[in-house]
């Protein structure tokens, strides 16, 4: 590595490793099992896509880690989107449990001990149990200063003390912090300093690839950048938008067409798309049938997914939240009645607001088949419903109660009867 931007980077890497206190040198043991690693390299942008900083990590091949032995739990918590849209080295600061070693970086070997080998006394990038050793760790620290862990979302935190309230949401190492009061806001962020190597960004206004506009009515959240970069990658900067996301046509089975040579840029494209559905609820529909085909696509399932070009009229759109006075729950559900040419399933859809803020929604295929359209659409309703029980105790965790019913629209009366009276309905399993 010759480029003098690359090499400050992979120093300024290896000496947060040694300030860390991430590795002990240690003669190697014998028979033990020793992973080793990688330098990967990453152009770090800023929201407007200039160039921020050059980014190096040392990276453990995790995948050769020993289940049992080398690590054991793995899952960690990562928070909900509607959690997100209702309110460096990081992974360094994860203690770990098991004895693990790996090799000396490359280009920062020991030349007195170039047989020695590091054993981890904190987590390292590619490790598996890294996420969840550093969200333990995190967890640990955040309680002892008076922060409370929600139970709607794991990844929220709460702290409150009389009239003094803040919240912090953690996504994997990226965290934003707000406080009733600048000064609280500071003494917090002074804590966290005094344990983690964290980096104050100031006012949010990028967050997970999220743009974030704040004016005198609310917040605007937009994905334009990530939605460029979507065209780049599929080749369609220059091509010419469409109308709508998805076709007006009968939907499509899973055996039309022919099979793809190579399914993995669908499969690329479709995941990348499902990301985009954060703040853009119009393509998710879409978005959902094209991931219903993505263990299989066909050549008719690309011809869907080039229909992204809509993506490209419509880069400026995004979610306007707004402030509400008095927090009120509404939801809106639909659903078609065995859309599905292969399984006969049901599709169905909800939007939720609190107040005049979309927060949530969801396009999803049924789990069973339904014996009618009244209950396809009853299934949608009782899935927006247990959204809205869910948001109500996340509002009720943030000390924002709502002190009005949730109300629920649908567009079928027998749904609606079959809600209000909880028994049994002959006419429920016959086709409308």
């Amino acid at each position: 590595m010759k480029d003098p931007n690359w090499l400050a980077a992979m120093c300024a890497e290896y000496n947060a490793l040694l300030a860390n206190r991430t590795w002990w040198l240690v003669r190697r043991p014998g028979g033990a099992w020793i992973i080793t690693g990688k330098w990967a390299f990453k152009h770090k942008h800023n929201p407007d896509g200039s160039l921020e900083c050059y980014k190096a990590r040392w990276v453990v091949r995790g995948f050769n880690q020993r289940p049992g032995v080398d690590f054991g739990e793995t899952f960690t918590p990562v928070v909900k989107p509607s959690t997100i849209r209702t309110v460096p080295n990081a992974f360094l600061h994860g203690h770990l449990d098991e004895q693990v070693y790996c090799r000396q970086p490359t280009g920062f070997v020991d030349p007195e001990q170039p047989d020695a080998v590091y054993l981890l006394s904190r987590s390292l990038y590619g490790l598996r149990q890294a996420p969840r050793a550093w969200f333990t760790s995190f967890t640990n620290f955040i309680t002892q200063i008076g922060f409370k862990q929600m139970r709607s979302d794991s990844s929220l935190f709460v702290f409150r003390d009389g009239v003094d309230t803040a919240y912090l949401l953690l996504y994997v190492d990226d965290m934003v912090l707000t406080a009733s009061t600048s000064t609280l806001l500071q003494h917090i962020v002074g804590q966290l300093k005094t344990a983690f190597a964290i980096k104050d960004m100031g006012p949010v206004h990028y967050f997970l690839g999220i743009n974030v506009h704040r004016d005198s009515s609310g917040f605007f959240l937009s994905q334009r950048h990530y939605a460029i970069e979507l065209l780049e990658r599929a080749g369609m900067c220059n091509c010419k938008p469409v109308a709508t996301p998805a076709d007006t046509k009968p939907k499509i089975s899973s055996t039309d067409g022919k099979p793809l040579h190579d399914a993995s840029f669908y499969r690329s494209m479709a995941g990348a798309l499902q990301y985009l559905t954060i703040t853009r609820p119009d393509i998710a529909y879409a978005v959902q049938q094209l991931c219903l085909h993505m263990h299989a696509p066909r050549d008719c399932h690309s011809a869907m997914l080039k229909r992204v070009r809509y993506v490209k009229g419509t880069t400026t759109l995004g979610l306007k939240l707004r402030a509400s006075s008095t927090p009120s729950l509404t939801a809106y559900s639909d659903a078609d009645w065995a859309g599905c040419p292969d399984t006969r399933r049901s599709t169905s859809g909800f939007c939720v607001f609190i107040g005049d803020s979309l927060v949530s929604w969801s396009s999803k295929r049924q789990p069973t088949v339904s014996r009618s359209s009244a209950e396809a659409e009853y299934r949608a309703v009782a899935n927006a419903v247990a959204e809205c029980t869910w948001l109500r105790h996340l509002l009720g965790e943030l000390h924002c109660d709502v002190p009005s019913a949730t109300i629920t629209y649908c567009d079928n009366i027998l749904s609606v009867y079959m809600s209000k009276n909880p028994v049994h309905h002959k006419r429920a399993d016959e086709t409308h």
